[in-house]
């Protein structure tokens, strides 16, 4: 065993505050990880204030993991001591079902165990994330992490990086097509990003045309504005495949309409109910497709940092001190980040 250094919420009201516990100790397979950065996604708010349902406590967040490897396992055989490294979502699954089997690990049957607030599989111990000084894991649930890569803005490539590339990927998103991407945040700015990377002709759909000149910086060729029928009525049934990165409730049926006939809108921000409902005739006619997809499988998400690697991709960050992570949740909560937190995780040094 070794002891862990993090920030913790104890219940869901609470802030996070530092918090002292054990990992296991390095098993065959399992490699230990320094972690240098941390990134911030808005599930862990969600989890920390019980928002689904379910949180274990005392909880520390953070599965945008990327780190330094300080010790392998005997049988591991993918890294060495020294290596980059990225952990993300996922820290295990059962690793026989037809998901798995198929690199899928993200829909396993039994259910994959979470990089924070699940149990580990062996012995039913709480999982904890990357808001803390190091972490143990199974090699197959590490990736490599290039050098030439900016580290710190690779972090959350391991949850909104792999959210927005599996979809993509899935639906052969390439060159010739017209592709939408609703939402400019977190996973939108990625989405962007990824598309254009993949040679789509890329079009930001936005409720707020004050973002569009950063989504033309960020890679878009158009800006589309929801709220502008005119605009709307224009883009009608010409998009090829839409990537919705909304993460709350909303009316998809406008969307819908923007799609050619047996073109495909996938969900990949919202959990709740859609809000107002989907109408039957938004699909029937045309033979269109509402679908949703989750992070990536591990292979998966290995393409995906070696495809950033290659191209330069990286996300857009802004750096904060782990003493600062409340004031940062306050500032996510609102919106007022572009575009995603990292928490420097050398500052957890001195933290009190």
């Amino acid at each position: 065993m070794s002891l862990a250094r993090g920030y913790a919420a104890h219940t869901h009201t609470d802030p996070l505050v530092p918090f002292e516990f054990e990992r296991r100790a390095v098993g065959p397979n399992d490699v230990r990880i320094e972690i240098l950065y941390s990134g911030i996604c808005h599930s862990d708010l969600h989890q920390a204030r019980d928002d689904w349902g379910g949180s274990i406590y005392p909880m520390v967040p953070g599965h945008e993991i990327i780190g330094r490897v300080t010790e392998v396992g005997s049988e591991v055989t993918r890294f060495k001591v020294g290596d980059h490294a990225g952990v993300g979502c996922m820290v295990d699954s059962c690793r026989h079902c037809d998901a798995c089997e198929h690199d899928l690990e993200q829909y396993c049957a039994e259910g994959a165990t979470w990089t924070y607030n699940g149990r580990e599989r062996a012995d039913g111990a709480p999982t904890y994330g990357g808001y803390s000084d190091h972490v143990v894991v199974e090699q197959r649930f590490v990736v490599k992490v290039s050098e030439t890569l900016d580290l710190k803005a690779a972090a959350p490539l391991l949850c909104a990086g792999i959210t927005t590339w599996s979809p993509l990927r899935h639906w052969k998103v390439g060159p010739g097509q017209k592709v939408g991407v609703i939402g400019l945040g977190g996973l939108g700015h990625m989405g962007v990003k990824f598309a254009k990377a993949l040679g789509a002709h890329v079009v930001m759909i936005t409720t707020t045309p004050e973002k569009g000149a950063d989504a033309k910086r960020l890679g878009a060729d158009e800006v589309l504005v929801s709220r502008d029928a005119a605009q709307m009525k224009a883009h009608a049934g010409s998009f090829d495949f839409l990537l919705n990165t909304i993460p709350v409730g909303h009316d998809t049926n406008p969307y819908m309409g923007l799609l050619k006939r047996e073109a495909t809108m996938c969900l990949v921000g919202v959990l709740t109910e859609l809000d107002p409902p989907l109408t039957g005739g938004s699909v029937i006619f045309g033979r269109k497709h509402l679908t949703g997809s989750a992070i990536g499988g591990m292979a998966e998400t290995q393409e995906m940092m070696d495809f950033c690697a290659e191209h330069g991709i990286v996300s857009d960050v802004e750096m904060i001190d782990i003493k600062n992570v409340n004031e940062a949740w306050e500032r996510m909560a609102k919106n007022d980040v572009r575009y995603r937190f990292v928490i420097d995780m050398a500052t957890m040094k001195n933290a009190a």
